[in-house]
């Protein structure tokens, strides 16, 4: 006799194990899944891998070690804990978002009998748009670059793709050799969710690059370390520091450039699908900030130089 195939229902059904599981080897299973089958970008697996194992660590003195006795006040003690320490309200929301993203795969592995912190609400964030680096500074540590000897042409490198190209500094460390096409002017990185794009590269990052790529080593990546691998993301921050120092440019970051590279781009009459498409954005909400702060430059400008504008306004004009 036949048997009847599952209804969709059924099929959806998990099997749930009969004994608990432990929050430690959760979390692991949890992370090995970010990895393995949801293919998420390193960065973002470690970020949540770090989140994870802060709430273990923060859990109260005799707290239950099983999955399932966790509760939804000890998600919201940990993000309080986080508020009191000064952690931004994106940090927090990072971590609710790791913890939410924890307990819906155990539900949905049949681990848990029930979600305790669906309903825990994100922080709100205050929008607090970053100043970019004028011109006058990036040409200032530029100027810093000018020798030719293999760490200037290094440092140059990496401004000129930094800036002149928006890369993030994960897809600066990560660049190999096999991606920069000096012929079409064409530098392709892989970002964010392991995506890649390419970028165009404007004619000093193609001449920079044709003069420290010679000297560069027999390294696969554009910035080997000093292993076989890339150069870390630390190190090359650690780069943009010395040279920002000497330069006297203050307060410099790689980020910094890459919001100065959007910056410049919508001042300049850029638009902001192309903006978003050069910076890797899967959303264009995420583009959308750059233009409030090129409005307020221009604002700025405005004020500053035009016969009609606030103080400058002059009478009988």
């Amino acid at each position: 006799m036949r048997t009847r195939p599952p209804s969709p229902a059924q099929a959806r059904e998990p099997v749930r194990p009969s004994s608990p599981i432990a929050l430690g080897t959760a979390v692991d299973m949890y992370v090995d899944h970010l990895a393995a089958e949801k293919g998420l970008a390193i960065n973002t697996v470690e970020a949540y891998s770090r989140d994870l194992r802060a709430f273990l660590s923060g859990l109260r003195e005799g707290a239950t070690s099983d999955a399932a006795g966790i509760t939804r006040e000890d998600a919201v003690a940990h993000l309080e804990r986080m508020s009191r320490r000064g952690n931004a309200a994106s940090s927090r929301n990072r971590a609710l978002s790791a913890l939410r993203g924890l307990f819906a795969y155990l539900s949905a592995e049949g681990w848990l009998e029930r979600n305790p912190i669906r309903d825990l609400s994100p922080a709100k964030k205050t929008s607090i748009l970053p100043r970019p680096l004028s011109v006058a500074d990036v040409n200032r540590l530029l100027a810093e670059t000018a020798g030719d000897d293999p760490s200037s042409l290094r440092d140059r490198v990496m401004l000129e793709l930094a800036y002149g190209c928006g890369l993030r500094v994960s897809e600066l460390a990560g660049l190999q050799k096999a991606g920069v096409d000096l012929s079409r002017g064409v530098v392709t990185v892989t970002g964010k969710g392991a995506k890649q794009r390419s970028v165009p590269m404007g004619s000093e990052a193609v001449r920079a690059l044709q003069r420290y790529l010679p000297v560069a080593g027999d390294s696969r990546y554009v910035f080997p370390g000093r292993k076989s691998g890339s150069v870390s993301r630390q190190a090359l921050w650690k780069r943009l520091k010395a040279v920002a120092l000497r330069a006297g440019v203050a307060a410099v970051r790689p980020h910094l450039l890459r919001h100065s590279f959007a910056t410049h781009l919508l001042e300049g009459g850029a638009d902001l699908r192309s903006v978003q498409m050069m910076l890797g954005h899967a959303d264009l909400s995420t583009t959308q900030v750059y233009t409030h702060v090129a409005g307020r430059r221009l604002r700025e400008v405005h004020k500053k130089h035009h016969p009609r504008s606030g103080k400058r306004h002059e009478r009988g004009l």
